[in-house]
Order: C-alpha cells, then sequence, then structure tokens
C-alpha cells in the first residue's frame, strides 16, 4: 500500500492495484478568500486513472466541485445518500450512495463505511445532507482507515474494530486541528491532535498519518497550527516513530516502513 498526501483532506490511496482519492479539492482559494498555502502534491491533471472517489461529507474544503469536475465523468464517486441525492440533483450522475454500515467492493478492495460525528452540510441550511462518513478499506490482508471529519466519541474505532476482529489495521488517516478553548461548536465535530492519538491508540493501529494541515488559511486558526501542536505531544509520545508526517506530495510506503 503506497499513501500519498495531495493535501487537506485529499489523500491518494493505492492498493492491491486500486486507486481511490479521498475527499477531492485541488482548488487555489477556499470559500472564495481562505488562500491556500501549498501546492497539491499532485495536480488534479496528474493524478494516475483512478478507480473510485470516496467522499465523506459536503463541506467545501472536501468537497470541490471544480475539481469533481476536473476527475474523470466515469470514476465511481461514493458519498453518504443524502450527499448523493444532492449532487446527482446538480448533475452529477457518476455519485453512488453508500450508508453509514454499508460496503462495496472495489476489485478486491471492500470499502466499509462508518457514520462519523461531524454536521457536513454545505450551506448551513440545507440540514438534510448533514451526512458524514468514514470509511475502512479492507484488501483482505492489508488494511487502511480513513476518518474524513469527525469529533472523538467512544464509538468513533467501534466500526475498524467490529470489521478487523483480531487483525490489526495497518494505517489510520486521521484529521488534526487546532481548536482554542472558545471553539466549543468545532470541538464538537472535529478531532484535535491529542484527539487524533488518543484515537491512534484505541484503533490499534500500526501507523498513523495526519491530515488536515498544510493546506489552507482558515478564519481562525492558521495552516500549521494542528502540525506543531501534535509534533509538541510527539515529544513524550511513547509511539512518536509510528506517526509518520507526510509533506505535501510526498509518499508513505507500507512495505518499506516495514522493519
Amino acid at each position: 500500500m503506497r499513501i500519498t498526501y495531495i493535501g487537506h483532506a485529499t489523500l491518494l490511496i493505492e492498493l492491491e492495484g486500486r486507486r481511490f482519492l479521498t475527499d477531492p479539492n485541488f482548488d487555489p482559494v477556499l470559500a472564495r478568500f481562505l488562500r491556500r498555502v501549498s501546492a497539491p502534491g499532485i495536480a488534479v491533471g496528474d493524478l494516475p486513472p483512478l478507480d473510485a472517489v470516496l467522499v465523506t461529507h459536503a463541506h467545501a474544503d472536501h468537497l470541490s466541485l471544480s475539481s469533481l469536475d476536473s476527475l474523470p465523468a466515469d470514476v465511481p464517486v461514493f458519498a453518504p445518500p443524502a450527499v448523493e441525492r444532492w449532487l446527482r440533483r446538480i448533475g452529477y450522475g457518476q455519485v453512488v450512495p453508500i450508508a453509514a454500515g454499508a460496503s462495496v467492493e472495489i476489485g478486491p478492495i471492500r470499502v466499509h463505511a462508518s457514520a462519523a460525528k461531524h454536521r457536513g452540510s454545505r450551506y448551513g441550511f440545507d440540514q438534510w445532507a448533514a451526512a458524514a462518513n468514514m470509511y475502512l478499506l479492507d484488501s483482505g490482508g492489508v488494511t487502511c482507515f480513513f476518518a474524513g471529519d469527525t469529533a472523538l466519541t467512544a464509538a468513533t474505532h467501534e466500526a475498524v474494530e467490529t470489521h478487523l476482529g483480531e487483525r490489526r489495521l495497518d494505517v489510520a488517516l486521521l484529521p488534526i486541528g487546532h481548536a482554542s478553548w472558545w471553539k466549543v461548536r468545532y470541538r464538537r465535530g472535529h478531532m484535535t491532535s491529542a484527539d487524533a492519538l488518543t484515537l491512534f491508540d484505541r484503533l490499534r493501529a500500526r501507523y498513523f498519518i495526519p491530515y488536515h494541515w498544510g493546506t489552507f488559511h482558515h478564519l481562525t486558526s492558521g495552516p500549521w497550527d494542528g502540525i506543531t501542536r501534535l509534533r509538541a505531544h510527539l515529544t513524550d509520545y511513547p509511539r512518536q516513530q509510528d506517526v509518520r508526517i507526510l509533506e505535501p506530495g510526498t509518499i508513505f510506503d507500507l512495505t518499506a516502513a516495514e522493519p
């Protein structure tokens, strides 16, 4: 398995000859005024052929319509049913619904969807599209979990535990964010770097790759706040060697990482 960090929540996962793109966003600015601070690790036109796109929710930083327009229209885009219905209404016929608790086979890979704790509606008023998924990719031998956006709850790890049983998760792809004490609403649907380390431990994964950093300016935090705090936590974290921080465009190769 090879994982390339493209930026924010966009990663290319290559597993058993299949290629998955998560939450595509190649935009130079976010929400018309929040500028991108690092180029995508792979330009959208340089992507290899894809087998599927996995969309977790409808927020613009995780689902860019212009980026979706730049991808081949014959690549299936999997999304929560509420998001799928919205995308189909506006002309994206390649979208396939996958509800939390459901799964789909893409070649030798089974993709399991589970519910994230995140209010994913795009505009605020469209609460009918507030669903958010997390995804577990399982080849039968190699596994990868992509959390999208979620708060840390007592149940966030349970889908992985249920589907894998005694098998160990290989890679946990987890978001890190910076939440000042006064950002109560943010904390209801996002993880901090400390939360991500807690979830990494609960998942019993072999490796943790953080994302959601180093890409966009935000209204209340800078692009590197999350990763700066994660690095601070790692100084006394017992498994710091298993946390693999990827700059945009760099690749994690599971085979090469193994001792």
